[in-house]
């Protein structure tokens, strides 16, 4: 005797379990929503007006970016750091790049002496590329 008819055996094949897909989907939505945020790599800046845009493009490793917040705060790239810490990263790097450019991403509304630091601790030790970065007029 026959436990399970043909009929039985093909309505089984038919169904789909979507409840691994629908796990899935979730786990994928919620690393998208961790992760975006991350993937912003300076701090939020409101640059002052003026310059105009570069002339010349430079080599991205040859690059590094210094950002100053309003409130006086450094970062070079993700890691908030002190100006001592600032300056013996930057004269390490111009010592393996002597081609080194040091950018400075300073908010507007920042005091003068947290800028003019940084510059003085650059041309101490002979770094003599330095820009400020602002918004180009057009």
């Amino acid at each position: 005797m026959r436990r399970f008819s043909q009929k039985n055996a093909l309505v089984t094949l038919a169904d789909i379990n979507v409840t691994p897909l629908l796990d899935l989907a979730f786990v994928l939505l919620i690393i998208f929503v961790i992760t975006t945020p991350l993937l912003e790599q300076s701090m939020q800046l409101d640059l002052p007006r003026g310059g105009r845009p570069d002339q010349f493009r430079l080599e991205r490793r040859d690059i590094k970016t210094v950002h100053v917040s309003a409130e006086g705060r450094y970062q070079i790239g993700q890691s908030p750091m002190t100006l001592e810490e600032i300056e013996r990263t930057l004269v390490g790097e111009f010592q393996r790049n002597p081609k080194l450019v040091v950018d400075i991403r300073a908010d507007r509304r920042v005091s003068w002496e947290h800028v003019s630091a940084l510059f003085d601790r650059c041309g101490k030790h002979g770094i003599t590329r330095v820009r400020a970065i602002t918004f180009p007029e057009r």
